[in-house]
């Protein structure tokens, strides 16, 4: 089946793509966007894709031949990394500004379909979760390291589990257990997240399976997903040609929460108040016009894995130069 990408329109819509313009998908995955986007580019546009997964890069070998374009003059360049490097990245690639840039967060759908890639609950493989499996600890090393109550903070902080102190227990109690053998797999950390859920009478009334919330939790820590999306979205952020559009795509209310948070750091939406008049005190905001755009009808007919998605989008304002001058003065927010 092609890979069909989540809020395609809605995401170009946004950005407003100009032929000649530099864009960064931050998150290239099966080049769904990136496609859209550099289909829309003429004769001097550019565009720069990111992923962290080796497997992403593999599939993009070829591309944009592959794509089947005609000659526009547009140049496409592809980087095994993270969010965290787009500043290094871009000044090896000598790009100082971006006409916009596209994040689409979180797992992707064939990192999910993959049983040996370990994110999903629904097929039994080992348990890894690392979107690059090259570097950093395995989900299974992770939880064979890390102690209860480490384990209860993510499970609770990234995951909204309200028995997150159960389930790490019980994860700590099997390693205590069965030591080198315990839990090798998604199925059998899957099965014992049912079984202390299931022994405290919790049901899912949302039709989703017992153990989402603690797989979202453990891959969340696992790739140090929130930290590599804020350093990511403030580094684009300086990166925003005046007029320039950043789009993110999440996919639940952890994501989703940070980055609400941070277009309202940069935009006023947490602004310092006037305690006599209640006004907002005015300041040079970087972002404007925050928008949010909900799956539609189309956008569910095309993917139905849209329907847990949210894009976020704001334009940077003219005044962005002079607040980063004084961020450099004085610190960050």
């Amino acid at each position: 089946m092609a890979h069909r990408p989540v809020l395609l329109g809605a995401a170009i819509d946004a950005l407003r793509i100009q032929d000649q313009g530099t864009y960064l998908d931050a998150t290239f995955g099966r080049g769904g966007h990136a496609r859209a986007i550099f289909s829309a580019l003429g004769a001097g546009g550019r565009l720069i894709a990111f992923d962290r997964d080796p497997q992403a890069i593999a599939f993009a070998a070829g591309l944009p031949q592959a794509w089947q374009l005609p000659e526009r003059g547009a140049t496409f360049t592809l980087v095994h990394t993270r969010f965290a490097a787009l500043s290094a990245v871009l000044d090896q690639l000598g790009v100082a500004q971006l006409d916009g840039v596209l994040f689409d967060l979180g797992v992707s759908s064939p990192q999910l379909d993959q049983a040996e890639r370990g994110f999903s609950f629904r097929l039994d493989g080992p348990l890894d979760m690392r979107m690059n499996p090259q570097e950093g600890l395995s989900a299974r090393q992770w939880l064979r390291e890390a102690s209860s109550g480490e384990i209860e903070a993510v499970l609770r902080d990234f995951g909204d589990e309200r028995q997150a102190r159960a389930i790490a227990q019980a994860i700590k109690a099997r390693f205590d257990t069965e030591g080198e053998a315990a839990l090798q797999t998604t199925g059998e950390l899957a099965t014992l997240i049912h079984q202390v859920l299931r022994r405290r009478g919790v049901r899912r009334d949302d039709g989703k399976d017992l153990a989402t919330r603690s797989f979202q939790a453990i891959r969340m820590q696992v790739n140090q997903e929130l930290e590599e999306i804020e350093v990511g979205l403030k580094q684009a952020l300086d990166r925003l040609a005046s007029k320039a559009c950043m789009a993110v795509i999440s996919f639940h209310s952890i994501e989703d929460r940070s980055v609400k948070q941070f277009f309202a750091r940069h935009s006023g939406g947490m602004a310092e108040r006037d305690p006599v008049t209640g006004a907002v005190r005015q300041a040079d905001w970087p972002l404007e016009s925050v928008q949010r755009h909900l799956p539609d009808a189309q956008d569910l007919q095309d993917n139905p894995r849209a329907r847990s998605a949210v894009l976020r989008f704001a334009y940077k304002t003219s005044g962005g130069a002079a607040l980063k001058a004084r961020r450099e003065r004085q610190g960050d927010f």
